[in-house]
């Protein structure tokens, strides 16, 4: 053997050495980190797992209230909404929250429907969520409540860029109108309408209010004079295919009378 592969065999046996030596003493650090990190994926998986079942087994649970709503067993679907707001998991105890304020409203007992929407908007960090509770409260006070009342909920929600600015303006327009304040009924209404994004179903609905207004004697422009008469437009045509079809002429006189007896 020569002198440089000597030299070169115990190089490599320091080196190994060397390694050993290292591996010896950073071994423990380099597992632990290693198991840290297979325990924290572990632990992430398992929590998404468990947030997963839980929002599955909420959902079927909220299912089920709204089958039991359809069916009219009101005071169980209750039950069952309250059980998904106590133990629910995501987003599903706000959405029984606002389900159950609306059978509340369904049973017949709007104070306190208006009252679960109440407190839903001064809950609520999303402020989409908070609005949609206030125009829900204001849309039932229009019958019991007075035009304060659904202007304090609404007013602020009834302006341009606001994605519910036209069913609060419709809740406040009947406000006005109920308050006898036909000129600012008759504004609410037209701002839908002159509204672009506003759905033609709705355009129509506030036609029907425009044209009440005018027969009861509010002063007419542009915008009402025209919603009205598509309003009317379509209620004629509404009549016209609702109509009983007229009876058909008969064949001839001979089947509805008798036949002349021959001459004798």
């Amino acid at each position: 053997m020569s002198q440089d592969n000597i030299f070169r065999e115990v190089d490599e046996e320091l080196r190994s050495d060397r390694m050993r030596a290292l591996w010896r003493r950073f071994a423990p650090y380099v597992i632990g980190a290693a198991v840290g990190v297979v325990a924290i994926v572990a632990l992430n998986e398992g929590w998404s797992w468990y947030h997963s079942n839980n929002a599955a087994a909420s959902s079927d649970e909220l299912y089920q209230a709204f089958d039991l709503i359809e069916g009219g067993d009101l005071a169980a679907a209750t039950a069952q909404l309250d059980a998904v707001i106590a133990d629910g998991s995501g987003s599903y105890p706000v959405l029984a929250e606002f389900r159950k304020a609306g059978v509340l409203a369904q049973d017949g007992d709007t104070a306190a429907a208006v009252a679960a929407y109440d407190k839903l908007a001064n809950e609520q960090s999303n402020p989409r969520l908070r609005e949609l509770a206030l125009v829900l409260a204001g849309t039932l006070l229009v019958d019991t409540g007075s035009l304060a009342d659904v202007q304090a909920r609404v007013g602020t929600i009834a302006t341009e860029g606001n994605p519910l600015r036209n069913a609060a303006r419709e809740a406040l327009g009947l406000a006005q109108y109920k308050a006898g304040d036909l000129a600012a009924a008759q504004a609410s209404f037209e701002a839908v309408i002159n509204d672009p994004l506003t759905m033609s179903t709705t355009r129509n609905r506030m036609g029907y209010y425009l044209a009440q207004l005018l027969a009861e004697g509010a002063a007419p422009t542009a915008d009402a004079n025209s919603a009205a008469e598509g309003a009317a437009t379509e209620i004629d045509e509404l009549l016209t295919e609702e109509a009983p079809a007229a009876p058909a002429e008969e064949a001839s006189a001979a089947n509805t009378t008798e036949t002349a007896p021959a001459a004798q």
